[in-house]
């Protein structure tokens, strides 16, 4: 049984021993924590939050339990009912709400679910909020409304298809360009959301035959969610056999999009974003972001079409802050997070779809061929466990110390610069592990970069 508090929200598995694992009076706690933030922040008692879920089957339960507390704080509640993480997203800004909470373990397998917390932008609260809503559930520090003041509930199932319409309206989603293409198009929507709005969305690009697997939302993943090469076998082989030009893969909340080629190969989590930077940079000058354990292909491609390229620490909420301050035109994360400013500041698998099926119809020629087009990087991702007592930053400061000759970045971890190639060391917030990223031009490379790292991390752990 595990509970995960943190700055951007709250996730853990379902049952178990109170605070030691999502049961109903951690969510109920926390629910509570987070609307006496919301109020206390506002300097207002009449709020309202829109609330939604992806098809996890602990859904209903949590969603029960969220909408019960929020009426109970007085807090009138916009229930979106299965939903995606960009859509209820989108909601909190078009319902002028001033909060929200989308009911998703994100890519997690089943047993998990988690309340991802938003502000009346539909962004991610602060790091500073989140550690209000932490220190408020610790000491319970909430008072529920009275009879006459308990809040409204109401519900609107009208944000997917707004969402879809939103799109089309976008000038450089060329809906022309992509029906004349005449795509054929494999989904695989792992049994949740996905499956309620992809084939919508992509009639109405006017995309020719949509192959569906896993599209009904019954919340039994048909297989880990998580959209890695490893756990995309299916689809892969399905696009490869069929007529399909390509194939789109979402994991259960709809904010992250992989990419299969027309021969069954991957595209690539890092490069879905590189193309669609590459397919806005075509339309318009402009500034780029992505967090440090992102490829630098982003950074090629958007210095070459006359742009500023910077990198966040890891986290969208750090990317959305860095996104602003540097007016960027499109942003994201390596984990196929495409943030598109133009719709709203949250990372979106369905907008990203429009936009890279634009792109693949104006490029004229196959997604393994557009995939060629780019920089070509390999990124190899490794974690060392540690003892609970070993410090992490003091290893990292090490770390900086042994390689202060060369460019390096401390402002999420350590990022140290070999020339062309880079490593990125951080720790994890939720147990004793240093992640350990590699990117070079070859496998090869990384691979032994990666290691020359792990085991100067080693010989750092036995010198202290």
């Amino acid at each position: 049984m595990t509970l995960i508090k943190s700055i951007s929200g709250i996730r853990g598995t379902i049952g178990g021993t109170v605070g030691k694992s999502l049961t109903p009076i951690d969510i109920v706690k926390f629910t509570s924590a987070f609307a006496t933030m919301t109020k206390t922040t506002l300097a207002k008692n009449d709020i309202k939050f829109v609330i939604g879920r992806d098809a996890r089957v602990s859904g209903i339960m949590v969603n029960h339990l969220v909408i019960g507390t929020l009426m109970g704080m007085g807090v009138n509640v916009v229930d979106m009912g299965l939903s995606t993480t960009p859509t209820v997203e989108l909601a909190v800004t078009d319902l002028k709400a001033d909060g929200g909470i989308i009911l998703t373990a994100s890519h997690n397998p089943k047993q998990w679910n988690a309340l991802k917390l938003l502000n009346n932008k539909g962004e991610f609260i602060s790091a500073a909020e989140g550690a209000q809503v932490l220190e408020i559930a610790k000491n319970e520090a909430f008072n529920y409304a009275i009879v006459d003041k308990l809040g409204h509930y109401a519900q609107d199932n009208t944000y997917l298809e707004k969402h879809i319409q939103m799109i089309l309206n976008l000038p450089l989603v060329n809906v022309e360009a992509i029906k004349k293409a005449g795509f054929k198009v494999v989904i695989d929507c792992v049994n949740s959301t996905g499956g309620l709005v992809l084939p919508k969305l992509l009639k109405a690009l006017g995309v020719v035959k949509v192959y569906e697997l896993y599209c009904e939302p019954t919340g039994i993943f048909s297989h880990n969610p998580e959209p890695l090469p490893e756990n995309l076998s299916e689809i892969s082989e399905k696009t490869e056999k069929s007529d399909a030009n390509l194939g789109f893969v979402v994991d259960p909340d709809v904010d992250r999009l992989a990419i299969i080629c027309e021969n069954g190969e991957m595209f690539g989590e890092e490069y879905t974003l590189v193309a669609v930077a590459d397919y806005i940079l075509k339309h318009k000058t402009g500034n780029t972001v992505s967090n440090l354990s992102s490829t630098k292909a982003l950074k090629d491609i958007t210095l070459k079409a006359g742009g500023q390229y910077s990198a966040s620490a890891v986290g969208e909420v750090n990317v959305v802050e860095m996104m602003k301050e540097t007016n960027a035109v499109i942003g994201g994360e390596g984990n196929g997070g495409i943030i598109y400013p133009d719709l709203h500041y949250g990372r979106d698998a369905l907008v990203g779809i429009a936009l890279f099926l634009s792109h693949l119809a104006t490029y004229g020629k196959s997604c393994s061929m557009l995939k060629k087009e780019y920089p070509q990087y390999y990124i190899s991702k490794n974690k060392i466990e540690l003892d609970p007592d070993v410090k992490t930053d003091k290893i990292l400061s090490k770390m900086t110390e042994l390689y202060s000759h060369q460019p390096h970045n401390t402002i999420d971890g350590v990022k140290i610069e070999f020339g062309s190639d880079w490593v990125h060391l951080r720790s994890s917030n939720t147990e004793p592990i240093i992640r350990i990223y590699a990117e070079c031009q070859t496998e090869s490379t990384a691979e032994a970069l990666a290691k020359k790292i792990i085991d100067d991390i080693r010989q750092i752990i036995k010198d202290i």
